[in-house]
């Protein structure tokens, strides 16, 4: 039964007057918060409103990550706590969150149509009118559009992948150049003590006589350079931890360092293998591959707007006879229910015939864009792995030929130089080739663990 046309239109005025206000409120409630983590950035947000400076504190500095540590320890933290992953992380997240919109349909429309002033012919007259539309896309069309949002979503997951990938790389490059800097700094350190100890020689060998002040002054001059040196290092030690300390995520000023002894490295001979593996396992071409299912799927869904979308609708005129009263409409007899159809005209060819080649050409350049960094791929495994051939027969000729016939000249030459057999200009330039040699060796090692963490990355982290 239908209360009186009047007040039902009150009544339904009342109503949707109540649900915008309610909609329209600038402060949603709290349960509408359902990602955790959105929550502790509003609070954070919130916060930094009325207390800036929490807003801004640095990084905190993490006790277990001080000292020696291997570069898995560091890699596993950096994964979990890095920023960049965790924004990759959520666009992945935000982007399946877009299938099941893509794939429902639009909310129905309510419509109510009181009339103040009723209208009608002969004793029936027309007081309110209510309606419900609910457009319904055409066959298939919801489906293409969450095959789009689906792809987008692998998209993003595989964007997400290419981010781990490249902070492990990163985290790689800056740890193994912190391990070369405090090598450096050890073999200066050990250096100077050598140097002191010529020092000690050439001043011993001046009181008696047997050399002039030059060597002497000579001595002193070579352990103020190094000491020179050894300040630009401690400031490239200082760089190399902060460097490292960014991927991390935490304080600049952690006591991080690397351990003393590397592994040894494994450096891949297959080349055929690393081109199979760039292209099957890269995320950035998995992405790619997404975007051009993407594009492709975005076709589809151009060429079905050339077929119209449905409204579905149905509508209630409430009828009413002068002097009723409190009679209800359903015993007047004049209600009227309306039921109706209606579809879109996609007459506009020339607007729908653009939507599909601008789609259709989105297309190739995907698959264009495909081949470019497919080929881009090919090229930087094979430029990094010339660059391990090279630095890896490099590290060998230092290791096993270079450094220890040094190592043999400085001290044929410390002992001519006790007998008066060297000069001293000899002994010191003997030591610092072995000086340089001895640092080269582990720059070099350094180096070629850092072009193996390039390559790990490009091939999607399989070696």
């Amino acid at each position: 039964m239908f209360c009186n046309p009047h007040r039902l239109s009150l009544l339904v005025l009342c109503s949707i007057a109540w649900l915008t206000t309610v909609g329209c409120r600038s402060t949603p409630p709290a349960h509408a918060i359902r990602d955790p983590d959105y929550a502790w950035m509003a609070a954070q947000i919130d916060a930094g409103c009325y207390a800036p400076c929490s807003a801004i504190m640095p990084s905190a500095e993490v006790p277990e990550l001080s000292g020696p540590q291997p570069v898995e320890t560091l890699i596993a933290w950096a994964v979990a706590q890095n920023p960049a992953v965790e924004a990759a992380r959520k666009q992945m997240e935000a982007a399946s969150y877009r299938i099941p919109q893509a794939a429902s349909l639009e909310d129905p429309m309510l419509e109510v149509n009181p009339f103040l002033a009723p209208m009608g012919m002969g004793e029936m007259r027309q007081v309110i009118q209510m309606g419900v539309s609910q457009q319904i896309p055409w066959s298939g069309k919801l489906q293409s559009r969450a095959e789009v949002a689906a792809q987008e979503a692998q998209r993003a997951r595989a964007q997400w992948a290419a981010a781990e990938l490249a902070v492990i790389e990163q985290v790689k490059i800056a740890y193994y150049q912190l391990y070369f800097v405090q090598q450096a700094i050890q073999i200066s350190q050990a250096d100077r003590e050598l140097l002191l100890g010529l020092q000690e020689i050439a001043g011993a060998r001046f009181r008696v006589g047997q050399v002039n002040q030059q060597d002497v002054l000579r001595a002193e001059l070579e352990v103020l350079e190094l000491d020179n040196q050894l300040v630009r290092l401690q400031q490239e030690l200082d760089t190399a931890r902060a460097r490292l300390a960014r991927q991390l995520s935490i304080s600049p000023d952690t006591p991080l360092e690397a351990v003393e002894q590397l592994p040894a490295e494994q450096i891949p001979a297959d080349l055929q293998h690393l081109y199979n593996l760039g292209i099957a396992a890269r995320p950035e071409l998995h992405a790619q591959l997404a975007e051009i299912s993407r594009a492709r799927q975005s076709v589809d869904l151009a060429r079905l707007d050339y077929f119209p979308d449905v409204r579905l609708s149905a509508m209630w005129m409430g009828m009413d006879m002068p002097g009723n009263g409190m009679n209800t409409t359903m015993d007047s007899g004049g209600d009227a229910l309306l039921l109706g159809i209606g579809v879109n005209l996609p007459i506009y060819r020339q607007r729908l015939d653009a939507g599909v080649r601008e789609a259709e050409a989105q297309a190739v350049a995907s698959a264009r864009q495909y081949d470019a960094l497919r080929d881009q791929t090919q090229e930087e495994v094979k430029d990094l792995f010339a660059q391990l051939q090279s630095q890896q027969e490099l590290l060998r000729l230092l290791r096993e030929e270079i450094v220890p016939k040094a190592d043999q000249t400085f001290e044929v030459s410390l002992r001519g130089y006790e007998v008066g057999e060297v000069t001293f200009l000899q002994l010191v330039d003997n030591r610092r080739q072995l000086l340089r040699y001895q640092i080269a060796t582990h720059q070099l090692e350094a180096q070629l663990r850092q072009s193996l963490a390039r390559l790990e990355r490009i091939v999607g982290g399989y070696l």
